[in-house]
């Protein structure tokens, strides 16, 4: 199969870096981008050309904190000061906990967000699932299904169920804790690397099977070690998710006398296979220390990487300390988005635009810096130079973005018009591997119009559980009040 690709703006790889090039062409043969370059210097014939016109032809973007879910930020992230905690188990419903789906319903819920990513123009994801509406955890039969839905929409998955050995509930005092059930995290290992050893024996390039444990403060010291041998067992890669917040280091510094980032060291995990979301709370976080004590050298000097989810941070009040300082310091970044919606661009725009609030300086929003971690730190982190970029021999994954909407005005620079005016809404097109997974916001025998259907019914469901499991407990309406109050079933009245 031969594929001509062709745009007016296509972001190659040349010179050590992404360069624009106008008026530009891409083949591709088997998977692999054989030509780059301009249109009259290719010749036919082809299988399939693709004229993609006044778009931006790019990388296809990596999400390394990907949901998978039906998305609670929009319930959790909007607070009244009557309500100003966010959600939480209460210490009640961990003692009784159950999965508010169904396995079909769970499933369905991973297709739905499986179906936004490709929408959005994400061809490699690592996923993020709300553990709040299961018993526990993930499972791998789970994992197994969602795998074989990937494969068949054709995006590129690493993929490994999650576990814990405690979760965050709020107790009776009103105070934030963690209630352990320390054989739930060791069944749960257990079951992710039943995942794992199956998967790698599929031998399929769509899905890498790789270990994705909870947040640090949920794993015993024990947990953590165990799932540190797994990996250097089978040489996986580990996805943790730490350094985000002040209860987690304040918990983990009572408990085990030590900083979130001295446990993960003591436990064997820190290393170049370990991918870290958030990486917020270092040492160099006026919320922590205001100074660099050592925290960021740590993290280079062991080749970890970071998944930066610039928009969810924005949303939850926190920001890296800085964008700018971490690459400096040699920091391999990558994205994620962390919730809804799965708009890379989106996030682009806000870590730009906070970088530039937080520096008083016009020049601290590095558009290229974070183009080059949605693209090339995604591939470093998953250790795969083949993809992130658009040059002669790497694996065709590859997003396009229509630039043609008026609402764009006049076009100056792609990149930067796509930032200021566009979002991932506008991807036309998303290729995996050399097949077209979307194009033109249609994805092969997938409705869309039960994809959203099934959506607000399964979010409806998920949040009404609430009511039940919620710390806060009440009414749902109390819970989740609107941002203005109800005019009533009649409506606003005119006044005469």
């Amino acid at each position: 199969m031969r594929t001509l690709l062709t745009a007016d703006h296509v972001l190659v790889h040349a010179g050590g870096g992404h360069r624009e090039l106008r008026d530009g062409a891409v083949v591709v043969e088997d998977g692999r981008i054989t030509f780059v370059g301009h249109p009259a210097e290719v010749a036919g014939p082809f299988d399939e050309e693709i004229p993609l016109g006044e778009s931006l032809l790019m990388p296809g973007l990596i999400d390394l904190d990907a949901l998978t879910d039906i998305d609670h930020l929009i319930l959790d992230s909007f607070t009244t000061p009557e309500r100003a905690r966010r959600l939480q188990w209460s210490e009640e419903y961990f003692a009784r906990r159950e999965h508010v789906f169904s396995v079909e319903e769970r499933r369905r819920v991973r297709e739905i967000g499986l179906v936004q990513l490709a929408l959005h123009g994400i061809t490699s994801y690592m996923p993020i699932a709300s553990e709040v509406h299961s018993a526990w955890a993930e499972e791998a039969d789970d994992f197994f299904a969602m795998a074989e839905f990937s494969r068949t929409i054709g995006l590129r998955a690493f993929l490994g169920p999650s576990y814990r050995s405690g979760v965050n509930v709020v107790d009776a005092d009103g105070h934030r804790a963690v209630r352990f059930a320390p054989a739930e995290g060791e069944a749960g290992l257990l079951d992710a690397i039943r995942f794992f050893d199956e998967v790698s024996g599929w031998r399929d390039e769509l899905v890498t099977p790789v270990f994705l444990p909870c947040r640090v403060e949920t794993l015993t010291p024990e947990l953590l070690r165990a799932t540190a041998e797994a990996a250097d067992e089978r040489g996986a890669l580990v996805r943790l998710h730490a350094l985000q917040g002040d209860f987690e280091r304040d918990y983990i510094v009572a408990e085990h006398g030590c900083t979130p980032l001295e446990l993960i060291e003591r436990s064997g995990l820190l290393g170049d296979r370990l991918i870290i979301p958030h990486g917020v709370f270092l040492d160099v976080n006026p919320r922590v220390h205001g100074e660099d004590r050592g925290d960021l050298a740590t993290l280079v000097d062991a080749g970890v990487s970071i998944v930066h989810c610039p928009l969810t941070n924005a949303r939850y009040g926190s920001e890296l300390e800085t964008f700018a300082r971490y690459r400096a310091a040699g920091l391999n970044i990558s994205l994620g988005t962390d919730s809804f919606p799965p708009d890379l661009i989106r996030g682009i725009d806000a870590g730009v635009s906070v970088a530039k609030v937080q520096n008083r300086d016009l020049s601290a929003g590095d558009i290229a810096g974070y183009f080059d971690a949605a693209t090339l730190g995604g591939a470093r982190a998953l250790k795969r130079p083949d993809l992130g970029r658009i040059e002669v021999g790497a694996t065709a994954d590859l997003t396009a973005f229509g630039l043609d909407d008026v609402r764009f005005g006049p076009i100056e620079d792609p990149l930067r018009n796509l930032v200021l005016a566009g979002s991932a809404r506008d991807a036309r097109l998303t290729m995996v591997a050399g097949r077209v997974v979307m194009r033109d916001g249609q994805i092969p025998g997938i409705d869309l119009e039960e994809i959203r259907r099934d959506a607000q019914v399964l979010f409806t469901r998920m949040r009404d559980a609430y009511a039940s499991r919620d710390h806060r407990g009440g009414p749902t309406a109390e819970l989740f009040p609107p941002v203005f109050p109800s005019a009533g079933e009649g409506g606003a009245r005119d006044a005469n």
